[in-house]
């Protein structure tokens, strides 16, 4: 089983910490889709969902940028 990614936690740790404009900017360069859906899960399960309108828009663009074909990252 491979181990979790620990990005999503760190951007937590940046919103707890009361900078969400350090953590759109990690959003923006997510590495995958999967960890911008562990981030959601992350920020559900802390009941902090909807509370960055700006962070929530981050979160949608990037998913679905890095969903788009054309606009893959290499690793």
């Amino acid at each position: 089983m491979a181990r979790p990614s620990p990005w999503p936690e760190k951007v937590m740790a940046l919103l707890r910490a009361g900078n969400p404009a350090a953590a759109i900017a990690q959003i923006k360069v997510a590495p995958s889709v999967r960890e911008l859906q562990a981030l959601e899960k992350a920020l559900a399960a802390a009941q902090l969902a909807g509370r960055w309108r700006d962070v929530d828009v981050a979160i949608a663009e990037s998913q679905q940028a890095l969903s788009a074909p054309r606009l893959h990252r290499s690793p």
